[in-house]
């Protein structure tokens, strides 16, 4: 709809902007332009290395990068789509956007997956209030009228978190700030003291930590779906975390450790290694990090696992809070001043929990 619009609006003799958060998101509405105007191309001045068209009738589109906004300061435009608005900076909006549509008297159309309740929002509220000059859409995925997304909709229904979902597929302005996981005092039903069952699976997640932060270890009882232990401790010699490790690998007979190798993760996940430990590096970044805290969110909201009465787990969980980049990637992490390696090392361990087998680890 925005793309078509824009066309129109520069076919029409309009200057039109179509800003992007970064520059990597000017591919799709570029593809798109492209497309479309196929037909009548030899009719266009079009310069791909700057991304502008130029119309018969004077308008042209060009599209911009908000996160580098000195190009888009001093211009002036009929009308300017901000895609995924809500990833863009509010000083970038109001300073540098705003100003560009008044000398034409222009209008801005600003479409975008929710983001909390930042200035996107505070727009969107102001059309949905009816504030002259305002209009506000608001449009799921799942009224979408094409059947494979549809479908897509309701797959994500049984494989996302709450959270996710209302977001990314329902449109809805969630919160930020905590709220990631919910009901977790309901499923902390383990007590501590549980021992070894010779039938059952486990698995550990292991999150390393020196000074500021700890060191985590989160055994996973994979056939009871609970948590069973958890070694929290930090100003502790690396030498001495591998050997409190290698206990509890010993001590639960683990099929395997996932264990984090960012920074100094890789050199002791490779002395883990040439010790016999079943270990399983794992590469944390936002993208892979979404995946796991996702899963475990979905797991808990639906009792799928229990969790160990561990109040710095459970205080952990509660104020796990998250944000979105600017590239729109979700981004996890622990309020300013506050840990979150018992949550790392938790999701780490509940992402082997699909990979095990009944098979015992080294020290079986």
């Amino acid at each position: 709809m925005a793309g078509i619009y824009a066309l129109t609006a520069a076919d029409m003799g309009g200057s039109v902007a179509w800003a992007v958060p970064i520059y990597k998101n000017a591919r799709s509405p570029w593809r798109f332009a492209e497309a479309m105007t196929a037909p009548v191309a030899n009719q266009l001045r079009i310069n791909r290395t700057e991304r502008v068209m130029e119309f018969p009738s004077g308008g042209r589109l060009s599209i911009y990068s908000a996160d580098n906004d000195v190009s888009i300061r001093g211009e002036a435009f009929d009308l300017v789509i901000v895609d995924e608005a809500a990833m863009v900076r509010e000083e970038t909006y109001t300073d540098v956007i705003l100003p560009t549509l008044a000398d034409r008297s222009g209008r801005v159309l600003l479409i975008s997956t929710p983001k909390g309740r930042n200035w996107f929002w505070r727009e969107w509220q102001r059309g949905k209030a009816g504030q002259p000059g305002y209009a506000s859409f608001q449009a799921p995925t799942s009224a979408n009228p094409i059947p494979s997304i549809k479908q897509a909709a309701e797959l994500a229904r049984e494989r996302v978190s709450n959270r996710t979902f209302r977001q990314e597929w329902l449109a809805e302005f969630v919160e930020d700030g905590g709220g990631v996981f919910r009901g977790v005092r309901a499923v902390a039903t383990v007590a501590p003291g549980a021992k070894p069952h010779p039938d059952h699976v486990y698995v550990i997640g292991a999150d390393w930590g020196r000074s500021n932060d700890y060191t985590v270890f989160t055994v996973i009882d994979a056939t009871a779906r609970e948590v069973v232990a958890i070694d929290r401790s930090n100003q502790v010699e690396y030498e001495l975390q591998r050997g409190r490790l290698r206990n509890l690998v010993t001590h639960w007979h683990a099929s395997v450790v996932v264990a984090e190798t960012n920074a100094m993760g890789q050199p002791i996940v490779e002395a883990l290694s040439r010790e016999r430990i079943p270990v399983r590096p794992f590469v944390t970044t936002n993208a892979t990090k979404s995946v796991i805290i996702d899963a475990l969110a979905l797991a808990l909201e639906r009792g799928e696992l229990q969790l160990l009465q561990f109040e710095p787990l459970l205080d952990e969980l509660e104020a796990f809070e998250v944000d979105r980049t600017a590239s729109g990637l979700t981004r996890y992490g622990a309020p300013s001043g506050a840990h979150d390696d018992c949550v790392i090392s938790l999701a780490l361990a509940y992402s082997a929990l699909g990979k095990t087998n009944s098979a015992r680890g080294a020290f079986g």
